[in-house]
């Protein structure tokens, strides 16, 4: 049964740092590629980043390009999102995904 589990988030101010992570269970980890996505208040889901299996390659949002840092372990079995200069536009819901799962999210609010 594939399970993952978002951590890390809260409440935030402009400009802080803000690490998200996301624990898998249940299916091959190290050859799935991963992404992050986020919902915010009243709008559609937004694909935020990805990243291929080996955690070689990844992809950004122009929106957190140059702020967000998508990694992996593949060790562990974790997927990890760090969160430069957070803007108050980057308050959502935050999920991670693998294929066509998708964990429940974990709020991130930014806030002055």
């Amino acid at each position: 049964q594939v399970q993952l589990a978002e951590s890390g988030g809260g409440l935030m101010h402009p400009g802080g740092p803000l690490r998200l992570s996301c624990s898998a269970s249940g299916f091959f980890f190290s050859s799935v590629d991963a992404k992050w996505v986020r919902q915010a208040p009243g709008k559609g889901l937004e694909w935020v980043s990805g990243i291929n299996s080996d955690g070689t390659s990844t992809n950004y949002a122009d929106s957190v390009k140059g702020r967000f840092t998508i990694s992996r372990d593949n060790a562990k079995n974790m997927l990890y999102l760090q969160m430069n200069s957070l803007k108050l536009d980057d308050t959502a819901v935050y999920n991670c995904g693998f294929g066509a799962w998708r964990g429940p999210g974990t709020q991130v609010t930014v806030s002055s």
